[in-house]
């Protein structure tokens, strides 16, 4: 009898070797994973029609699609769950309601927008990420910066400086602060904390060159990613 529960001691011992063999790279499969159970959407500014701010040939809507997917892959590594209100080239209208016909490219822009914050509703997430790049007449302006609604959801401030705090640690571009903002329909309307992420300026000639290198896409969505990671942590305590 003892013989036999000598094996199977050395037969579990040799199986959890084995697993810890095949799954040491997995953190998720010894811990909890850092996001694990939150639920993300992340909306890409702007698409299709709607290009957002431009400089030459280089459009907003493409950028922030980018960023977007990064993003949406390093946060479910991290276990999260994402839902993208738009994951190609043209606006959500074209990819959530395609036979939408509309008079006017306001009305289809109005439209685009509303059904944005009804997919955010529905879908009821914990966090709201909108990705946006920046764009003013003045070349030598440049820096991430990250904006929140004072009438938002309660938690919006709080994800908005964290997410501002790891782009002054990670990129160290930036001496920008997080800031309220009026004039962003989705910040205030969606119910849970929200901002939007204006991760540089295409208008400054060394900025715009880094938004359009996709090495340095995966590098932003890194510092956004740290910051929502901050946060979350932080309200969890």
């Amino acid at each position: 009898m003892k013989r036999w529960l000598i094996i199977g001691l050395l037969f579990a011992s040799s199986l959890l070797v084995v697993l810890y063999g095949v799954n040491a790279s997995d953190r998720g499969f010894f811990m909890p994973e850092q996001l694990g159970g939150v639920k993300i959407v992340i909306d890409p500014g702007h698409g299709g029609l709607d290009g957002g701010a431009s400089s030459g040939d280089v459009v907003e809507r493409d950028i922030t699609l980018s960023i977007s997917h990064e993003l949406k892959k390093r946060l479910e590594k991290k276990g999260a769950v994402v839902v993208m209100t738009r994951e190609k080239d043209g606006d959500a209208i074209a990819e959530h309601a395609p036979s939408d016909k509309f008079g006017t490219n306001r009305e289809r822009k109005f439209a685009d927008l509303k059904l944005r914050e009804s997919i955010t509703i529905e879908e009821n997430p914990d966090l709201f990420i909108s990705v946006h790049v920046n764009a003013i007449p003045e070349s030598r302006w440049r820096g991430a910066q990250v904006f929140y609604h004072a009438e938002g959801a309660e938690g919006g401030e709080m994800l908005a400086k964290s997410i501002q705090n790891s782009f002054k640690e990670r990129l160290k571009n930036t001496d920008r602060e997080a800031l309220s903002i009026k004039g962003v329909y989705l910040l205030k309307k969606v119910p849970m904390p929200a901002v939007l992420v204006e991760t540089g300026f295409i208008s400054n000639p060394d900025e715009r060159a880094l938004l359009t290198d996709p090495a340095y896409h995966g590098k932003v969505a890194d510092a956004i990613v740290d910051g929502i990671v901050q946060y979350h942590l932080s309200d969890k305590q």
